[in-house]
């Protein structure tokens, strides 16, 4: 089969492999489509940490079973499926209590770190657990089911957030997981969502998607903005989905006294955190980690149109093209947000 290996950081290669057999409790999934994730950029460089080489890079993925292994008795080849990037064991003491994002003995689908390598689907065929599997209704296409990680991610920081009917929420951060937060908030609830950004593009694409209104960190003070709004109090929640200091600090300072954060974005390692401003205010602070367990949810969702996810689709691209496009996904292109590949 052809995949697209990480041989070395920046260094991707086009490569014949073998075509793996799925295990007892597996299937092989013939991917269809594989979107390209941030943390699979960052990867590339080598700067998560967690792209050790040689790897198979590629989670958000969605294909058509090819076979099953001897013990797999809920899916058949020619099922339509997606799957979860989280690789729990389902034994351990979070994944007893059903926070299987939290697993103890976690893996994620196309990562490789000192503990594990899990081989991903930037490539024609892969090996997934038949229990984290999904199927999928005969009318998504592949490349918009290939996204329902992403829109998981977004909606499960979401189901975190103390979020009360009609309350006013600020998305930081219109990169795809923050233009699929703001869709998942005002689904759940919020009354009205301010998002900010530095980019007008993915600001007016925000707009789009039901923002009430938009700012450019870059050249308007979006606290006081939020705060004239909202009776100089500020906002009940924001969800920062950028992940470094300048971003959650405009996150802790946007919300009222007694709000609450989600923090979503984890660009970078560390950030600085001003304490006073989040004890004094009474400030809840709330990470939220992959998701767990919401991709039913989330499949109904992109099947309603509740969620959107074809205006963030910036190309859809052989896998033949994939050294490029991660390329100009890691150079930062201006106006790309989302690139799926098809093996």
């Amino acid at each position: 089969m052809k995949a697209l290996v990480l041989s070395a950081y920046k260094k991707l290669e086009l490569v014949d492999m073998p075509i793996p057999q799925p295990a007892e409790d597996e299937l092989l999934v013939r991917i269809k489509a594989c979107g390209i994730c941030g943390s699979d950029v960052h990867g590339y460089d080598g700067s998560t940490g967690r792209r050790l080489p040689p790897i198979v890079m590629g989670h958000e993925a969605a294909g058509v079973v090819e076979a099953v292994g001897g013990g797999v008795t809920n899916f058949h080849p020619g099922d339509r499926v997606t799957f979860d990037s989280t690789i729990s064991c389902g034994k351990c003491f979070y994944c007893q209590r059903g926070e299987i994002n939290l697993c103890e003995n976690r893996e994620v689908v196309g990562v490789s770190t000192p503990s594990f390598r899990r081989m991903g689907a930037f490539a024609e065929f892969v090996t997934v657990p038949a229990r984290i599997a999904y199927a999928l209704p005969e009318n998504m296409p592949y490349a918009h089911a290939a996204l329902i990680e992403a829109v998981s991610v977004a909606v499960h920081a979401v189901s975190l957030t103390p979020l009360r009917p009609d309350d006013t929420a600020v998305v930081v951060g219109a990169g795809m997981i923050g233009l699929l937060t703001l869709q998942a908030v005002r689904h759940a609830g919020a009354g009205r969502v301010f998002v900010c950004d530095l980019d007008d593009t993915r600001l007016e694409m925000a707009r789009s998607l039901g923002a009430t209104q938009t700012f450019n960190s870059r050249n308007v003070d979006v606290i006081s903005q939020v705060q004239a709004q909202s009776g100089g109090r500020g906002a009940d929640v924001a969800l920062e989905c950028v992940g470094n200091t300048g971003a959650v600090k405009l996150a802790v300072e946007s919300v009222r006294k007694g709000g609450a954060v989600t923090l979503v974005g984890n660009v970078a390692p560390s950030i600085e955190l001003g304490l006073q401003s989040v004890v004094s205010r009474q400030i809840r602070l709330q990470g939220s980690c992959a998701s767990s367990g919401e991709y039913p949810e989330c499949i109904e969702l992109m099947a309603s149109g509740a969620i959107r996810v074809e205006p963030l689709i910036s190309a859809v691209a052989p896998l033949e093209d994939g050294v490029s496009w991660f390329h100009r996904l890691y150079e930062r292109e201006p106006g790309l947000l989302k690139v799926v590949l098809e093996p």
